[in-house]
């Protein structure tokens, strides 16, 4: 595994890939959503629904790829410049995400919605599917595994219990207890403290791995 200590603390993108219509002013505006890792993924999703919605007077796209979102892209694909690709990007930097693709397919109406319409309905199709899928926060942690006497158990368990942001993933049961959790990087130090003054020192501490493990926000 990379060391992964060099990425970002923490990351936001999508919790699951998702469609989501609205209708405005009898244009239908289908926004799809799909996490991605790389340009060439996002180019292809967006070809693929393209294909797909071939019907669709356009297919607009917006794409943010990278650890730190380092690749941004956007298409209007033949609406008017501005009014279509740039807001649905915007959506996507204003909620922090990474590594996620956006396509609008809008079957046209018959009703001209105007520069601001478009930009309104466009941005509005984007953050309601963003609703829709659901936001996750992906945090940097540590595998850590912690051994003490079962004496302690209980005492470690339920200070776990109030501590969320220590994520257990597990509790082994050998010659002493053993459980592995999941510590932010920056919480590392601070947590080792505190888990010695818990249990007077009498606690054994192995890392592990560092991941990304996500929450839904």
């Amino acid at each position: 595994m990379s060391d992964l200590r060099k990425f970002p603390a923490f990351y936001f993108t999508i919790f699951q890939d998702g469609t989501y219509e609205i209708e405005i002013k009898k244009s239908r505006f289908l926004c799809h959503l799909k996490r991605v890792i790389t340009e060439d993924e996002a180019r292809n999703f967006i070809t693929r629904i393209k294909k797909e919605h071939w019907k669709a007077r356009h297919n607009c796209s917006a794409f943010i790829v990278g650890n730190n979102g380092e690749i941004k892209r956007s298409s209007d694909d033949g609406e008017p410049s501005g009014t279509a690709g740039v807001p649905m990007l915007e959506v996507l930097k204003n909620k922090q995400l990474v590594n996620v693709c956006a396509v609008v397919s809008r079957y046209f109406g018959g009703v001209k919605l105007g520069t601001g319409g478009l930009i309104r309905a466009y941005t509005q199709s984007v953050a309601e599917t963003l609703q829709k899928v659901g936001i996750v926060k992906g945090m940097l942690q540590q595998e850590m595994h912690l051994k003490t006497d079962y004496a302690l158990n209980g005492k470690l368990q339920y200070f776990l219990s109030l501590h969320p942001e220590y994520m257990v993933k597990e509790s082994l049961f050998m010659e002493q207890i053993e459980v592995i959790v999941f510590v932010t990087k920056e919480l590392v130090s601070s947590f080792q403290t505190e888990i010695k003054n818990l249990l007077n020192g009498k606690i054994d501490f192995k890392l592990g791995e560092f991941t990304y493990n996500e929450v839904l926000i």
